[in-house]
C-alpha cells in the first residue's frame, strides 16, 4: 500500500466478500449441474469436474468464514460505550479498585467496597467481581461467538440453581359465557425443570510489564482473553454436555422416533440409509424434518449443523431443480436452507452411521441457557512466575425446556 492509499473500510470489504460468496455459489451450481449431467450420460462424473467442484466448495467455506469473522468484529461492543450508563460514583470506585487489584494485587479497595455492599460472594468464593461494564462486554462477546447461546433463551439467576415449572399439556383453558359458572378445566401436567449452574473457567496470563503499562485497558484485555474460551466451551456443552459439572446438551437427551414422541424425549426423523442421505431425492428427508415440527414452532425454525454437513447439503436440489441452500443476502446474515436460517455449530457431529448431524427447531423456545450473575477474577502471581495468572470464572447452566420445539435428523434406518 502506498503512503497515499486509504485503508479499505470494513463495510466495503464485507460487501466485496459477500459478492465473492454469491459468485462462488454461482460457479458451484454450474459445476454441480455439469457433474450431475455427466453422471446421467456417463454414469460417473469426470474427475476434473469433481476436483473443480471441491475447489469451489472450499472457496465458499473460506469466504463464508471471512464474512462470519467480520460480522463478529462489527458486533463486538467497546468497553467505553458500555460504561456510558455506569458513570455513577460507586461504579467508578469499583472500576478503580478492580484496576488496582489487577495491576498490583492491592485488595484493600475491593474489600472495602464488598464490606459496604455486604457482598458475600467475594474472596472466599474464589475471586472478586469484575465491574459491571466489563462483565457486560464479556457476556456480549460470548453471545456473539457461541452459536447455541445466540439462538436460545437466556435467563439470569442469583442462585446456584434455576427452577422452572412447565405445562407439558399446554395451559388449562375453556370457553364460557359472561354470566356462566367457570367449570374447572382439565388438570394440567406440570413438569418441574431444574437447571443447575456449573463453573466455567479461563486462566489468561500476563507479564508484569504489560500490567504496569498505563495504556493497557485491563478490563478490555481480560474480556478479550476469556470471551472466546468461554464461548468455545459453552458451544460444546450446549450440544453434547453430559449435565454433570457442565450444562446438559440437547443431543444427550433420550431420542425417539417422531411417530412415538413423548415429553422428555427429542423426536427424530431417520434418513432410511445408514450414515448417509438417500441416493434419490435426498432433500426429501430435510422436508420431512421441517414438517415434523408443529407450525407454531416452525415459523421461528432454524437448522443447526456443522460446516461439513452444510457443505454436503449445499448441492441438494428440489424436484424442480432449484437449490435448497442459499448464501446470505447481507453482510453478517445467515445462509438459508429451504428459506430457514442455518446456524453453524462445530460441536454438532459429522454425518455418520446413526449420528444426529442435523437439528431443526425453535431453539428460543426449546433450549434455555442460565447465567448466574457475576464474573469473578482471582489474581495469581505465584504459580507461573514471572507471569501473573488471572483465574476467571463464571457459572452457567443449560438444558432443553420444551421437548416439542427441537427435532433431529438421524442418519440411520430406525
Amino acid at each position: 500500500m502506498t503512503a497515499n492509499a486509504s485503508p479499505v473500510q470494513p463495510e466495503t470489504k464485507a460487501i466485496a466478500d459477500l459478492d465473492a460468496l454469491h459468485r462462488a455459489f454461482g460457479a458451484f451450481r454450474e459445476a454441480n449441474d455439469e457433474r450431475l449431467a455427466q453422471i446421467e450420460t456417463r454414469l460417473c462424473a469426470d474427475p476434473v469436474t469433481e476436483e473443480k467442484l471441491a475447489r469451489i466448495d472450499r472457496a465458499l467455506d473460506e469466504t463464508k468464514s471471512r464474512l462470519d469473522a467480520q460480522a463478529l468484529e462489527r458486533a463486538r461492543p467497546r468497553l467505553a460505550l458500555s460504561e456510558k450508563g455506569a458513570d455513577d460514583a460507586p461504579a467508578r470506585e469499583h472500576k478503580a479498585a478492580f484496576r488496582s487489584y489487577m495491576k498490583s494485587g492491592e485488595i484493600g479497595g475491593l474489600k472495602a467496597l464488598e464490606g459496604k455492599a455486604m457482598n458475600e460472594g467475594s474472596g472466599p468464593d474464589g475471586g472478586y467481581l469484575v465491574p459491571i461494564p466489563a462483565e457486560r462486554e464479556i457476556m456480549l462477546r460470548v453471545a456473539n461467538i457461541s452459536p447455541i447461546r445466540s439462538i436460545a433463551t437466556v435467563r439470569e439467576t442469583s442462585t446456584a440453581t434455576f427452577r422452572k415449572a412447565f405445562s407439558t399439556t399446554g395451559p388449562a383453558a375453556g370457553w364460557v359465557a359472561e354470566t356462566d359458572a367457570r367449570p374447572q378445566s382439565a388438570n394440567q401436567q406440570i413438569a418441574d425443570l431444574t437447571y443447575p449452574t456449573h463453573e466455567l473457567y479461563a486462566m489468561p496470563a500476563a507479564t508484569q510489564t504489560l500490567l504496569d503499562d498505563a495504556v493497557v485497558d485491563i478490563e478490555q484485555w481480560i474480556a478479550t482473553e476469556v470471551a472466546t474460551v468461554f464461548a468455545e466451551q459453552e458451544g460444546m456443552a450446549f450440544v453434547n454436555g453430559a449435565g454433570a459439572n457442565q450444562p446438559k446438551g440437547f443431543l444427550t437427551y433420550p431420542l425417539v422416533q417422531q411417530a412415538s414422541w413423548s415429553w422428555g424425549n427429542l423426536g427424530y426423523v431417520d434418513t432410511g440409509v445408514e450414515g448417509d442421505f438417500p441416493a434419490d431425492f435426498p432433500s426429501d428427508v430435510l422436508f420431512s424434518l421441517v414438517y415434523a415440527l408443529r407450525a407454531g414452532y416452525r415459523q421461528n425454525g432454524r437448522f443447526v449443523m456443522n460446516r461439513k454437513s452444510q457443505s454436503r447439503i449445499r448441492a441438494f436440489k428440489t424436484t424442480t431443480g432449484d437449490y435448497i441452500w442459499a448464501p446470505p443476502t447481507t453482510p453478517g446474515g445467515a445462509a438459508t436452507l429451504m428459506n430457514f436460517p442455518v446456524v453453524e455449530a462445530e460441536a454438532m457431529p459429522d454425518i455418520a452411521n446413526d449420528s444426529t448431524a442435523v437439528a431443526f427447531g425453535d431453539f428460543a423456545r426449546g433450549y434455555l441457557v442460565v447465567d448466574r450473575v457475576g464474573v469473578r477474577v482471582l489474581r495469581d502471581p505465584y504459580s507461573a512466575k514471572p507471569y501473573v495468572l488471572f483465574y476467571t470464572t463464571k457459572r452457567v447452566g443449560g438444558g432443553v425446556q420444551d421437548f416439542e420445539a427441537i427435532k433431529l435428523l438421524k442418519f440411520g434406518t430406525a
